[in-house]
């Protein structure tokens, strides 16, 4: 391995066994790719994240062809059990962002 991809598996965040990319990672990709700069580029990322997490808050979905669904899902009171105590507890109904991979990217995943 070179000292620079030593360099860059060093700035990476690992999670257990698995390295994690950020959207520094993802928007110098695109700075190196599409000749801006990395500033323009992180820019360019955070506007579309801001875009995704304003369609979710709105109860919208986003879908980006291709890539994916991001559908924002309901999910009911229930009751559940404290593990510490046993005591049931009610857990109230909520929110939650689900994304659905596109077929496009489950294929490219499984080659």
């Amino acid at each position: 391995m070179t000292a620079a991809q030593n360099d860059e598996m060093d700035s990476r965040v690992q999670r257990g066994n698995r390295t994690v990319t950020t959207t520094n990672e993802i928007a110098d990709k695109i700075a190196a790719d599409h000749t801006l700069t990395k500033a323009q580029a992180k820019t360019i990322v955070e506007a579309v994240i801001a875009s995704i997490s304003e369609a979710a808050v709105a109860g919208n979905e986003t879908s980006l062809p291709g890539f994916g669904k991001f559908k924002v899902k309901a999910t009911p009171e229930r009751e559940a059990r404290n593990p510490a105590t046993g005591a049931t507890i009610k857990v109230p109904a909520a929110r939650k962002l689900a994304f659905t991979p596109a077929k496009a990217l489950k294929d490219a995943m499984n080659k």
